[in-house]
């Protein structure tokens, strides 16, 4: 069998050219033991403040996505309505499992497959598993270990084999940069 020269093998027959936006849920407070009620835990003020800050650097960045996708719980859920919202995406957050806590790497990669047509996605999930898929995607056997906190997004061009993570931002280093900026930009008053 012959391939054709720099397409890796096992490669899918049609690359994917997306650019992939993964974020991490915002602060949704303390988990709670029982799971049931901990997939009802919803946002705290930090945690939308979270939300607002991450939407107007993803805006800053000129990020545009055609679809928003989110984990089923709750907190995940409102992560992805308040930065879809301020991103001015107008169409209903799709939930998919493939984004749960308990999804696989092999669901997560039938989520990709299912929006292959799309150019940009924003997807909401949790961590442990989150920071795993990122892994895998990014180095193809999962030898990288990417830590997320809360809030953050990295942005993965799919179009690349293995995909190129370009950036992760977390809410402090977007806070970092917003107040030095905001302290640069103040005019100058000179000593007498």
């Amino acid at each position: 069998m012959s391939r054709k020269p720099g397409k890796p093998p096992n490669s899918p027959a049609r690359p994917i050219s997306m650019i992939l936006y993964l974020m991490r849920h915002a602060n949704a407070g303390v988990p709670r033991g029982n799971p049931i009620l901990d997939a009802k835990r919803s946002l705290i003020k930090e945690g939308k403040e979270q939300c607002m800050l991450m939407a107007r650097v993803l805006s800053a960045l000129k990020v545009q996505v055609d679809v928003v996708v989110s984990s089923p719980l709750k907190r995940a859920l409102q992560t992805a309505q308040f930065v879809g919202t301020e991103l001015g995406y107008d169409g209903k957050v799709e939930i998919s499992p493939a984004l749960a806590l308990d999804a696989s790497y092999a669901d997560f990669q039938k989520l990709l497959a299912k929006y292959a047509d799309r150019e940009g996605v924003l997807a909401i999930g949790h961590n442990p598993n989150l920071f795993q898929f990122l892994g895998r995607l990014i180095t193809v056997n999962g030898g990288a270990s990417i830590r997320m906190r809360k809030g953050s997004v990295a942005r993965i061009d799919l179009d690349r084999h293995p995909p190129l993570m370009q950036w992760l931002i977390d809410p402090r280093t977007a806070r970092s940069i917003y107040a030095s900026v905001q302290k640069s930009a103040r005019p100058k008053r000179a000593r007498k």
